[in-house]
This record gives C-alpha cells, structure tokens and sequence, in this order.
C-alpha cells in the first residue's frame, strides 16, 4: 500500500487540511491517509488546545464519508512530546512493507532541517510537500534539492486553499461566521462542546 502521514495540532480541523489530504491522495495515488493530531506540540503553546478528544471527534466528522482518510489516535495516547520521528517509527513498525509518504505544507519544509531526527525521518518516508500558497513552486523545488541527499521529496502540485486554525479560532472568539471554514457537522461539534468561546456564536 501506499500510505500518507499528516500530523498536526488541527485545532480544529478545517476545510484547508481536508483540501490537502484529499489533494495529496489523488495526487500521489495514495491508498490511505492518516490524520495525526498531536498531543503537545513541541513548537506551539498548549493554552489555546482543545481536549485531544474534542480535536480526534471533529477529525472523525470532517472525514466522513471519505474511504481513503482516517483519524489516527497514536501521538494523543503517547504521554510525551509529538515530535514526528515518532510517528514515523511506529508507522513504519506498523507497515513495514508499505511506501510511506509524509505530508507537509510549504511552510514545514523550509523549517525542516530544524525538525528532530529529521535525516531519520527521510530514510524512512518520502516527504510529500503541498503549496500553501501561489507562486511558490521554484523556492520549494531549491529547498528540497538541497535535503535529497538525504531522501526523497515530491513537490505536489495542488491548487492551495488558504486558512488557518488560528485565524478560525479568533472569528469564533468574535463572534464571525465560520461556517465556510469548517465541515458543517465539525461546526455544530464546536457550538455543543461550547470549544473556543464561552458563549453562543453566529454559524
């Protein structure tokens, strides 16, 4: 099989990440993609998370329907830091046979190197880089050319859809519509947990 790994805080999930995973899978004929919420995010402050439960729920939501995309529990569950060379090891513990490919958006790339055991993380996986934005193409192509060396990097080609959790969680704390964003049942999930504001908010 071939089998495609996309971690992030996903808090919450939104329409943008469901565009890459669908976009990457059809891009690269993947058989099945992984969604990897992570548990403590080694760059970012926990304050603004919500529950892992909450953020696993709203992943199951915004993948229904989809056959190829799966909500993946295994950093949530490991009572540690969710650095990805971790996930890379028990993905590969658990599919030894089958082509792994992590996905990515540009802005993870040109931090790359920064990453944890990253020369590890190219032995095991080919890094699956998505365009968050236009016009990008030829810096994305210069920065990977210079980590081959220590693996494969595909470039995919895929029309971006631009927008941020954080931005999303900063409309609902002011009382925005977000209905454009968001699944519509990932939205009713966010108003009956009453997550990232106290109080009722326009859909």
């Amino acid at each position: 099989m071939r089998i495609g790994i996309y971690g992030g805080s996903f808090n919450p999930v939104h329409n943008g990440h469901i565009h890459l995973a669908e976009s990457a899978a059809a891009t690269l004929n993947l058989d099945r993609v992984y969604l990897v919420p992570s548990k403590i995010s080694p760059h970012r402050s926990s304050d603004e998370y919500a529950s892992g439960e909450d953020r696993l729920e709203m992943l199951r939501l915004a993948c229904e329907g989809n056959e190829k995309l799966f909500p993946c529990d295994y950093e949530l569950i490991n009572d540690r830091k969710s650095y990805t060379i971790y996930t890379v090891r028990e993905f590969r513990r658990k599919f030894p046979d089958d082509e792994l490919f992590l996905l990515m958006g540009s802005d993870m790339l040109m931090c790359f190197e920064q990453w944890n055991s990253f020369e590890e993380i190219l032995e095991e996986v080919t890094l699956a880089v998505v365009s968050r934005t236009d016009g990008d193409f030829h810096m994305l192509e210069e920065k990977a050319e210079k980590l081959r060396k220590y693996g494969e990097i595909i470039i995919c080609p895929v029309e971006p859809l631009e927008m941020s959790s954080s931005e999303i969680r900063k409309k609902i704390a002011e009382n925005k519509k977000i209905s454009c964003y968001l699944n519509e049942n990932v939205v009713q999930y966010i108003v009956l947990r009453n997550l990232y504001r106290g109080e009722n908010f326009v859909l």
